[in-house]
């Protein structure tokens, strides 16, 4: 590529940012690095009726928290600005009669509700209402009415719209980056309005000009604006610009694979579809997903490195990424793959981390039931040796109290079904011995207590099964958790001990 890479992400303010489009700031962004080019975040607010109160925010900082920052947009003002079309607002209307003057674009002054009897009459007739070649010259614009009239109805400042001219019976070539040539037929396609009454432009027109002006090279983006795309090349054409290459996404699918991921289905099935929190929705970060996660399985939906590998980091994404991989077809988002992908990154993830996160819950859990020693509860090093023996199993520090709530609290009850086939009529007098050999051993460590442990079990020549079951059933209230030994040096011998003699007498 031989110009500069400027690829932009132009999201709306009407509400939170779904994960589609987080997908859609990823691609972009990769693809700017990967050709050291420059990644540009504009908030398209033409449509001020759908406006949200801190959804601008609430965008940028979804793109912050998952590690893709933009280079020039709200707040990094380099030279494109501004970067809210809002703020742009005086631009478009030259544009607009720029078209106008080359006989590209006319004005139409149909009302809404005569455009409604239109659309309702041709319902009638089994027919779909399009403002175009077929029926222009009937309605009431400035290519059915004298340019005397025009100019009266302009001085008089009557309510308009300018809409776009498209040719009649032509054909256009198109190309897109993953979907390769594609031909539109001229006569299909409606006159689409570019300007408003209200002086605004439309995403049509104002996305356009924003791109021409911004010098943006490449517009990656949702497959949604594929049929707009015969328009935006005929619009580049129009004002003697060099279109940008046009990429056009596939759809994230429901976890079923019919139809558009919606905010319903992940309340359905009780995973998040936004980054960030937003009202009673749970975002990724707040359901404890690392962002490093959610970028990597984001990558994945619709992309194929064309290996067999699955885990990336970002700057490997960088290096990897291609736009001719990405599929056509929708991708079908799986939220257990999620999982998998947030256990390797909690596996992976800096201890620091882990311990900061998980004394937060502790703090919380703690306040409703008694620790068996406070001060381990304020001891970071016990803490990050119990994340380090439980977090193998764990996909969210969230899991970490469930897997290990025994390393802080005594247990106050015990499986029932594990109790009735481990505890046996010799069980007590086994925990007894045990309990004898405890008290006398000096070196607590997990090493020595197995190596004592197992050769009593040999001695007495009793199963490993009569003695470690009922034995991880007293430390741990079942028979879960990591090795057996590594739980009592770390408890400690006063603990252990302690936990043998409430089981004896509760069981």
């Amino acid at each position: 590529m031989t110009e500069k890479v400027r690829v932009r992400f132009a999201p709306s303010p009407t509400g939170p940012l779904h994960i589609g489009g987080v997908r859609t700031a990823l691609y972009n962004y990769l693809f700017a690095k990967q050709n050291n080019g420059d990644f540009i975040l504009r908030i398209e607010d033409t449509d001020q009726n759908r406006y949200v109160e801190g959804a601008e925010k609430y965008i940028i900082d979804a793109l912050n928290w998952c590690g893709i920052p933009f280079d020039e947009g709200p707040g990094k003002e380099l030279g494109h600005g501004p970067y809210r079309q809002s703020e742009r607002k005086s631009l478009y209307k030259k544009y607009a009669d720029q078209l106008i003057t080359s006989g590209k674009a006319y004005y139409a002054f149909d009302s809404a509700q005569s455009l409604d009897a239109h659309r309702k009459d041709h319902e009638s007739k089994g027919k779909t209402f399009i403002y175009n070649w077929h029926n222009r010259l009937k309605l009431d614009n400035s290519l059915s009415i004298k340019p005397e009239e025009l100019q009266t109805r302009l001085a008089n400042e009557e309510n308009y719209v300018i809409r776009f001219y498209n040719p009649q019976d032509e054909v256009l070539h198109l190309t897109d980056m993953i979907r390769g040539d594609i031909q539109i037929d001229t006569n299909i396609l409606d006159d689409k309005v570019l300007f408003k009454s209200d002086g605004m432009p439309t995403y049509h027109l104002a996305n356009i000009v924003d791109d021409h002006l911004m010098e943006i090279s490449h517009v990656i983006r949702g497959e949604e604006w594929l049929p707009s795309l015969a328009l935006h090349t005929q619009l580049y054409d129009a004002f003697g610009w060099q279109a940008p290459e046009f990429a056009h996404l596939p759809l994230i699918m429901k976890p079923e694979g019919k139809g558009k991921l919606s905010k319903r289905d992940g309340e359905k099935g009780g995973f998040p579809i936004f980054p960030l929190s937003w009202g009673d929705s749970t975002g990724y970060k707040e359901a404890g997903y690392f962002p490093e996660a959610v970028v990597n399985f984001l990558a994945l939906l619709g992309w194929n490195p064309g290996t067999e590998q699955e885990l990336f980091k970002l700057d490997e994404l960088i290096k990897a990424f291609e736009l001719s991989r990405v599929h056509k077809s929708g991708a079908r988002f799986d939220p257990e793959k999620t999982k998998w992908y947030n256990h390797y990154y909690l596996q992976v993830q800096d201890d620091v981390v882990l311990l900061n996160s998980f004394k937060t819950i502790l703090a919380e859990k703690l306040n409703h039931g008694p620790v068996f020693n406070l001060n381990l509860v304020n001891n970071d090093d016990y803490i990050a040796r119990v994340i380090s023996l439980i977090k193998e199993r764990a996909s969210f520090v969230s899991d970490f109290w469930e897997l290990g709530s025994y390393f802080f609290q005594t247990p106050n009850s015990y499986n029932e079904k594990v109790v009735k086939k481990q505890w046996k009529e010799n069980t007590p007098n086994i925990l007894n011995n045990i309990a004898s050999l405890l008290e006398s051993l000096e070196d607590f460590s997990s090493p020595e207590l197995e190596e004592m442990v197992k050769n009593w079990i040999g001695k007495e020549q009793l199963s490993f099964g009569q003695v470690m079951a009922p034995l991880r059933l007293v430390m741990v209230g079942d028979l879960k958790g990591p090795h057996l030994f590594d739980i009592m040096a770390l408890i400690g011998k006063i603990e252990t001990l302690k936990r043998i003699r409430i089981a004896l007498e509760k069981l």
